[in-house]
């Protein structure tokens, strides 16, 4: 018989201890363990990987960025319409708190130049040690390997896992579900929760990719050319089928197949929706956004007869590479000699985008257990004693530290719902 099964019983810890599971070992659920533990409450972290916090880990690969600094109102509009819910969460752990709490832990944090908020060393893995190290001081106990496979009975504390020895079945006084998304299945995160949510008539919204790159069809030739190169200082604008209007500056990828990157990310979720509503989305890209339309017909209009088009473009414009390549994959020829024409769509140059990339490369996921189908304390209202955080719950938002601090704030709230619950439930 398992520690694990000794423990559901009540063997090793005094019989007044509250013990709660928190299965998922990603930010959200580590967090709702963090307060849990802090409380006095016995924490079960059940991870199906052989490690936790393994997407953590993958995000802070290029540069740890923890959150943002912008102001609260504006960081609070990058949740778009799940806004309503995610608000009250994340300004009881907001980004000055979660700074706060980064610093508690050892590390500093600075302020990039793009507003990102930063620790010190840039590296997500020495946060996660110390981390780990505090709530195993706090006997926060860890199962790696053990995968959830559903409830044992009507009684939602009865919880059922795989594992290498096999069936463990366990009863809790509550859970903290921190299962993820649908995206990288490779680091845990694969959405083969959701069946088990559905079968137990719990409202979950289908996962679909967020922060996703797109598909476009280039040529061959422009493929095999240009693909894994930046373009840098653009702009995008795009109008949906509802005539809003989205415009932002940055800078993407060309991929073998479309586009992707931190400008495509932030756009990501209307460009998502209006390919499912219409079949498509055309972006615009501002080649140079920083000139005025005149001024660059002017440039091409003033072209020597000996000059060639390609020095005309690099040495009057800055335009060389990759925009010129998508100049030339989006032109007809007949436009390059029309200086209107050509200047047109340097400042506006269409893009096709034909569908989402696979869901499993997605950075993140919208979808997943809907708002309405849990209290102000994430509570399932229909499951006593349940609790969901993190990414599993169904909103998004972009790159940029907004997903780090909803998911740690949601698994702040959940743990405070848990603990609230097992007082007026008595248990």
């Amino acid at each position: 018989m398992s520690d694990l099964v000794h423990l559901s019983k009540g063997n090793a810890q005094p019989p007044k201890q509250k013990i709660v599971a928190v299965v998922g070992g990603g930010p959200a659920g580590l967090m709702a363990a963090s307060v849990l533990a802090g409380e006095g409450v016995k924490v079960c972290v059940f991870e199906a990987m052989p490690s936790v916090g393994r997407k953590f880990l993958m995000a802070g690969k290029g540069g740890m960025n923890i959150t943002h600094s912008e102001p609260i109102g504006l960081f609070l509009t990058r949740y778009g319409d799940r806004r309503k819910f995610i608000a009250p969460m994340v300004k009881d752990f907001t980004p000055d708190n979660l700074r706060q709490w980064v610093s508690d832990l050892g590390f500093e944090t600075f302020i990039g130049s793009s507003g990102r908020v930063f620790p010190s060393e840039m590296k997500a893995a020495p946060l996660l040690r110390t981390w780990i190290r505090q709530l195993r001081s706090q006997q926060v106990d860890f199962y790696t390997g053990h995968t959830w496979t559903g409830w044992t009975s009507d009684d939602y504390t009865k919880l059922s896992f795989t594992a290498s020895q096999g069936t463990i079945e366990t009863s809790v006084d509550a859970v903290v579900f921190a299962l993820g998304g649908g995206s990288w299945r490779k680091l845990g995160a694969n959405g083969e929760w959701v069946a088990s949510f559905k079968n137990k008539n719990i409202t979950v919204s289908p996962l679909k990719p967020s922060n996703c790159g797109f598909n476009v069809g280039w040529s061959a030739h422009f493929s095999q050319r240009f693909a894994g190169t930046p373009i840098q200082s653009i702009s995008l604008s795009f109008i949906n089928a509802s005539q809003l209007s989205f415009t932002q500056r940055g800078e993407f990828s060309i991929t073998s197949s479309g586009i992707e990157g931190s400008l495509i990310y932030a756009l990501s979720a209307p460009l998502r929706d209006e390919i499912a509503l219409k079949g498509q989305a055309i972006i615009y890209l501002d080649l140079l956004p920083d000139w005025e339309l005149k001024a660059v017909i002017d440039k091409l209009t003033k072209k020597s007869t000996k000059e060639s088009l390609s020095n005309l473009f690099r040495k009057r414009l800055g335009i060389y590479g990759v925009k010129m390549g998508l100049l030339r994959e989006i032109a007809l020829p007949e436009q390059f000699n029309n200086p209107a024409q050509i200047a047109a769509l340097i400042k506006a140059l269409p893009i096709t985008l034909l569908s989402t990339r696979p869901i499993d490369e997605a950075i993140s996921t919208a979808g997943g257990v809907s708002f309405e189908a849990v209290d102000k304390n994430l509570m399932i209202t229909d499951m006593p004693g349940v609790f969901c955080a993190g990414e599993m719950l169904d909103w998004e938002a972009p790159t940029g530290g907004y997903l780090l601090t909803a998911c740690l704030a949601s698994g702040k709230t959940a743990a405070k719902g848990v603990l609230g619950w097992l007082k007026t439930a008595g248990k």
